[in-house]
């Protein structure tokens, strides 16, 4: 038995949209440690007798620490063997997958990744909106709502001074803020899409402008996880003129 890591991207929720290799790895782990993010129906291909851990962490509700899940991975290892870390979306994308790694590795544990599909960019395709589109946006930006001291990460304002795209995860609680750095920049008609649990059959949009995103989202009562996308893209969204002649006879 020779101790191993992978960290796997689960993707944005859709159980489909794993890798092979994702899948793969699955099927060769001798015990798994799967995130909140990650669809546990992934679970069912995995070898029946292959014990699974759940160490889900949500806004607020966090069942381990990460310094936890370090040491139940070091665990798992010696005394198992294959551990699959199952993490929503891509691992190295806010996902403290460098944090697990560099772990393990103390401990002589061999480890490899197996890229993910990322909720920044396939959530918002889902919905018929482009990061970057010829003529509209050519760059885009990812960014942290929520930065580890529990703050909105001030790359926030810089972004919101930039032509290109902004992509937020895990913001929904701080849209009120966000919205304020963008309006303070003479952004207020900039449109925004908020993607509650994007490529999952709870899917719910909202489409709307800076100036009323978090009026929208409070009346809607959306809830985390949630893609947050401001930027000339979200008019090539098939359902934006739809929303925005709603939003308007409104």
């Amino acid at each position: 038995m020779k101790p191993k890591l992978t960290l796997v991207g689960a993707g944005p929720g859709d159980p489909e949209l794993i890798t092979l290799k994702g899948l793969k790895a699955l099927k060769s782990a001798d015990v798994i440690l799967y995130d909140a993010l990650a669809n546990a129906a992934l679970l069912d291909h995995a070898p029946v007798t292959t014990p699974t851990v759940y160490v889900g962490k949500r806004a607020g509700k966090h069942g381990y620490t990460q310094a936890q899940i370090n040491s139940l991975i070091v665990e798992s290892a010696f005394r198992h063997g294959h551990v699959v870390r199952l993490k929503g979306g891509d691992p190295f994308v806010f996902g403290r997958a460098q944090e697990e790694l560099d772990h393990a590795r103390a401990f002589g544990i061999e480890c490899a990744v197996v890229p993910g599909v990322s909720s920044c960019i396939a959530v918002p395709e889902l919905q018929g909106i482009p990061v970057t589109s010829r003529g509209v946006s050519e760059s885009f930006w990812v960014i942290t709502g929520t930065t580890k001291d529990h703050a909105l990460s001030p790359d926030v304002a810089l972004a919101a001074q930039s032509t290109g795209t902004v992509v937020i995860l895990m913001g929904l609680r701080k849209i009120d803020e966000i919205a304020a750095l963008f309006a303070a920049a003479g952004k207020s008609d900039l449109p925004v899409a908020v993607i509650q649990d994007g490529s999952t059959p709870r899917e719910r949009t909202i489409f709307g402008t800076v100036a009323d995103i978090a009026d929208r989202v409070t009346e809607e009562a959306l809830k985390s996880p949630a893609v947050i996308v401001l930027g000339e893209v979200v008019r090539l969204a098939p359902n934006w003129v739809e929303a925005e002649v709603r939003r308007l006879v409104a």
